[in-house]
């Protein structure tokens, strides 16, 4: 392999002939905290110069290369495993088949986890050396489902069944006593307020699996599940008197400013001190994730489940491809049967410098073939977007990528990937010193404004300082801003819109709009503050007016019904809206 401008700096330092010269070269890969570490190594030796060009020489790159030329490149093989070969006889020939205990109910309510538990053998390793899976049946309508080893002999298999009526089961195992159980159970209708996964809907919207319409209010809280019960508790309150019903977290925990301390458990067995163990999963860890995922479904949050992420000082971010592989069926087999489940291959994907694009490819094709209920699906950039056209790709996840420009460019991303489009990082309302963690309340209240108004669905994120260094973003807690209650204020407006979406119109130049033609407009002013406004419509379709302010969250409605050319005097104050709506 020739090293060039364009080799990234973390394929210089995992190579062991080229890592004393890199590190030389580049200090931040041993003085720096592990963000910053993770972040560097992402960069090629072009984009680092990029970044550093007032402080290195104009030849840095040129001397770079000419001590690394003629440097071998020996891929690193230890701990690289290969995946283990399970047998068919894990379990001996006197083993009598389909002997385990287990439990399965005999009633499931339609999108519920119907879990079976089976009391099995554990000698040897069963994370890996087991396999398991159901069949499970209704009509003509059969689904295939994965299992797991949830420790202590206990096996798990759980299923979301999507259809009333009656269903069988029966189970496949190389474990003869977990192979050809069988049995049957009934589902029933839904309880109330359960509808359902959340679809694609007319292309660029969502819905929950009955039709009742959804629309995405995210909030971004990275770590919360990795802070202790006090913490996760004030978090679970906070969200419930919020309007958020989506929330991006991450499953690994995450090393990065204002999140330091170490997680309360660990997701694979081994140690500090010798590392983890890949191939035996934590169990409690899984456990704790699953039970707060099940507490932000009963508040009616779907858990946008960020699988990887860079912010690592753990080594979770350059497992082996075996142990990615196999920690992705695992998390899949354990939550796909939740409904307020989403999946985010990455938080920052293209920062992951041990990961490719064949990589990500195949990450999605082990989620989604080990995913019987579907679920969406997407892969969150920093810099340079994901390849949204791919297929596999129920909607667009988008951090901005322009410092000032984000929800403004929401028409142009739908028309290029036709996908619902989810600014799930527009920045962060806040006050710390980086400018994607202090815009105002107005500023981010404005971008939801923005994205709603172009038919796209805007994020949230807090980032205010204090003395404890709990910031909502990352660790949860309490929400201290501004915006939370004016993004309220939208989502009402919002599902006070006809079929509970808005579609953008043709607009003015100066003026977007939404609705649907010669029923219902929606138009937003922004930062700019009009003292009035001349409508033009169709004659004989007469409009009743009304002068939203969305940030004092006030809809005055005119007295007179308005139709043709007509002019409406407005406050002379930023972000305000007009509604028209028609009239019998």
């Amino acid at each position: 392999m020739n090293f060039t401008e364009r080799t990234r700096i973390g394929i210089l330092y995992k190579n062991e002939p080229s890592r004393e010269i890199i590190v030389r070269r580049v200090p931040a890969l041993s003085t720096a905290a592990p963000h910053v570490a993770s972040l560097t190594k992402s960069l090629t030796l072009e984009q680092y110069y990029r970044f550093r060009e007032d402080e290195l020489p104009q030849q840095w790159i040129a001397e770079t290369l000419a001590e690394l030329a003629d440097v071998p490149y020996e891929p690193e093989t230890a701990g690289a495993e290969s995946e283990p070969t399970t047998s068919i006889n894990y379990e001996s020939a006197d083993v009598p088949a389909a002997s385990a205990a287990y439990h399965a109910p005999a009633e499931a309510g339609q999108w519920d986890v119907y879990e079976i538990e089976f009391h099995g053998p554990s000698h040897g390793n069963p994370f890996t050396d087991v396999t398991l899976s159901a069949e499970f049946r209704s009509g003509d309508k059969v689904v295939r489902t994965p299992g797991f080893y949830d420790g202590g002999g206990v096996f798990r298999i759980r299923f979301m069944p999507e259809v009333h009526g009656g269903w069988t089961f029966r189970t496949s195992s190389n474990a003869r006593s977990l192979d050809g159980i069988e049995g049957e159970f009934r589902v029933v209708a839904p309880a109330e307020g359960n509808h359902g996964p959340v679809r694609v809907k007319d292309t660029f919207h969502f819905a929950y699996a009955d039709g009742t319409p959804y629309i995405p209010v995210g909030t971004t809280c990275y770590a919360w599940t990795h802070q202790g019960d006090e913490l996760e508790e004030r978090t679970l309150e906070t969200l419930k008197a919020s309007p958020f019903n989506k929330m991006r977290m991450c499953v690994f925990p995450k090393s990065y400013l204002y999140n330091e301390n170490d997680p309360i458990r660990y997701p694979f067995e081994g140690s500090l001190a010798d590392g983890p163990d890949y191939s035996r999963f934590n169990p409690a860890f899984f456990r704790h994730l699953e039970n707060r995922i099940a507490d932000l479904g009963r508040l009616g949050i779907e858990a946008d489940l960020i699988l990887f992420h860079p912010y690592d000082r753990w080594g979770f971010s350059e497992m082996p491809p075996s142990a990615d592989d196999r920690y992705l069926r695992y998390i899949t087999a354990r939550l796909a049967a939740y409904r307020n489940v989403w999946w985010s291959l990455a938080n920052e994907y293209d920062l992951m410098w041990s990961k490719s694009e064949e990589d990500w490819e195949r990450f999605a094709s082990v989620v989604t073939e080990n995913d019987p209920s579907g679920h969406l699906i997407s892969n969150h950039n920093c810099f340079a977007f994901y390849d949204f056209s791919k297929p596999w790709v129920t909607h667009c996840s988008i951090q901005r990528v322009d410092v000032y420009k984000t929800s403004e460019a929401t028409n142009e991303w739908r028309e290029k990937w036709k996908k619902p489009i989810v600014i799930d990082e527009c920045a962060y309302e806040g006050d710390i010193d980086h400018g994607w963690g202090n815009i105002t309340g107005e500023e981010m209240t404005r971008r939801f404004w923005e994205g709603a108004i172009r038919g796209g669905y805007v994020g949230h994120g807090e980032t205010y300082l204090n003395p404890e260094e709990v910031l909502w973003w990352s660790k949860g807690g309490k929400l201290t801003g501004t915006s939370p209650d004016r993004i309220a204020f939208l989502r009402r407006i919002v599902e006070e819109s006809p079929g509970g979406m808005l579609e953008p119109l043709p607009s003015e130049w100066d003026l977007p709009c939404a609705g649907i033609k010669d029923e219902y407009y929606l138009f937003y002013f922004g930062f700019n503050q009009p003292r009035f406004r001349n409508f033009h419509r169709k004659p004989g379709i007469r409009y009743r007016v009304e002068v939203i302010d969305t940030w004092n969250m006030t809809v005055d409605t005119l007295p007179d019904l308005y139709e043709g050319s007509f002019r409406i005097d407005l406050p002379g104050r930023q972000f305000i809206a007009v509604r028209l709506t028609k009239m019998a």
